[in-house]
């Protein structure tokens, strides 16, 4: 007769079964690396989703967002040392790795080099102009945290306007501006675009560049922002002089946690195709690729969880 000490724990806890012996191929990867491949292929052998290996994380104390968890894994971003050790024993552990395998792929290796296509947030030659004039870096103490683009687009397939409700948090201390920048469409005259404010800021400083169709413009704050406080403006931006729109694309420095992208069509102009992707650079083939359905009311509409850093966007074909 056995004492039992204690209930099972379930199968997929953390701690349940000491480290297996593995697949060949994940043997390897732990063996020569890299380590984002060996950490994608032993979270694929283990059949958990990032959601899951995250709350697993949390009962060891470990807080590590999921959005890490996939740059680390598609080797976007790399685990920082010091600092990050201590999550990457914890993740030996979740995923019944033998001790030290991951931790022993770690080290100061250079992070991607991401080229910065044409877009909002990307270095056109407008936004260079406008740093080199003014005081104001790209929003280097701010975490854009959601962002939520409506794209009007006119009877012409032009693009009339875009409407921008961004959630951002303070970095540190003192942030009371974001910098923005707009590319308009082939054709568009960008002497003539307006920016908007809406709720939570005010315009400031805005240059224009012709012969790049660029658009760099400040969003004021009513007042400095608190370490870790959060906040939320919106603007438009009015450039309807371009001809048939390609469709949005918004390019993402760093990692947000989620972004809505809506283009809303003129019902005599609808599009024949719609394409939701994604791209890490701007000489990538675009990946995460899905046709969008332009549903009731001419919207077609591409929800993105924990982007970034990169490009999402949804291109557009016409008849």
């Amino acid at each position: 007769m056995t004492a039992d000490s204690g209930h099972a724990r379930p199968a997929d806890e953390p701690g349940a079964h000491p480290p297996a012996s593995l697949p060949g191929n994940l043997a390897e990867t732990l063996r020569y690396g890299p380590f984002h491949r060996a950490l994608h292929d032993a979270i694929a052998h283990r059949g958990l989703s990032l959601a899951r290996l995250r709350a697993h994380l949390e009962q060891q104390g470990v807080q590590v967002g999921q959005s890490t968890l996939s740059y680390w894994q598609r080797g976007l971003r790399h685990p920082e040392v010091p600092r990050a050790i201590a999550t990457v024993r914890a993740l030996e552990t979740v995923l019944r790795l033998p001790p030290e395998s991951l931790v022993a792929l770690v080290g100061n290796r250079p992070q991607p080099r991401l080229a910065r296509p044409h877009g909002w947030v990307s270095p056109v030659p407008v936004l260079t102009e406008f740093e080199a004039v003014t005081d104001v870096g790209a929003n280097t103490d701010i975490e854009v945290v959601s962002v939520h683009d409506t794209v009007l687009i006119g009877p012409e397939r032009e693009q009339r306007s875009i409407t921008t409700r961004i959630v951002v948090r303070a970095a540190k201390a003192g942030p009371d501006r974001f910098l923005a920048v707009h590319q308009g469409d082939e054709g568009c005259l960008i002497d003539n675009a307006l920016v908007r404010p809406g709720e939570g800021c005010r315009l400031g400083r805005l240059r224009r560049q012709s012969a790049t169709r660029g658009l760099a413009f400040e969003l004021l704050f009513d007042r400095r922002l608190a370490e870790g406080e959060e906040h939320v403006f919106s603007f438009t931006v009015v450039d309807d002089t371009g001809g048939p729109t390609p469709g949005h694309r918004r390019t993402f420095r760093e990692p947000c946690r989620s972004y809505l992208l809506q283009l809303a069509f003129n019902r005599r102009a609808l599009p024949a195709r719609c394409t939701k992707q994604f791209r890490v650079d701007a000489e990538t083939p675009p990946v995460d690729l899905e046709e969008l359905v332009c549903g009731l009311g001419g919207y077609a509409s591409a929800y993105f969880e924990d982007i970034g850093p990169g490009i999402a966007a949804i291109s557009v074909e016409w008849t």
